[in-house]
């Protein structure tokens, strides 16, 4: 991620006799969490898009690697909302059931079929849209 937009978002939540040491701590699996966590119920949205909104374009597999650690943040990841650019379920693997994702998917109301979300460009939420930047 760029240097000024790591600095523009650690200003937001810390002091400016604060910041070297807020950027300094700074981790991309967590800014990718909090983008997650604000995927609202009924909603998807991709690896690309996250990677694109945190100004890493190209590092929607970085995004993957963060979701594929999901289980272990708290607060608890919505990781089910997050699916690749067509809107295929590629990370139900990680879910443990192979139809573990789909479920959660299904439970609001996000429909699925074939490991891929119905109507996805309806449901698709971007985080540059949603939260701007």
């Amino acid at each position: 991620m760029n240097k000024k937009i790591v600095k523009e978002r650690a200003a937001k939540h810390a002091k400016k006799e604060d910041l070297p040491a807020v950027v300094k701590d700074y981790s991309f699996f967590q800014d990718v969490f909090d983008v997650v966590r604000q995927v609202p119920k009924g909603r998807v949205t991709s690896y690309g898009a996250i990677a694109n909104y945190l100004g890493t374009r190209l590092s929607a597999r970085m995004v993957g690697w963060a979701m594929n650690a999901a289980d272990l943040a708290k607060p608890k990841i919505p990781a089910h909302r997050v699916v690749n650019s067509q809107g295929m379920l590629s990370g139900k693997m990680h879910f443990g059931a192979p139809t573990a994702m789909e479920d959660l998917l299904k439970k609001e109301k996000v429909l699925v079929k074939d490991d891929k979300v119905v109507d996805f460009k309806k449901v698709f939420w971007d985080p540059v849209t949603e939260l701007g930047l």
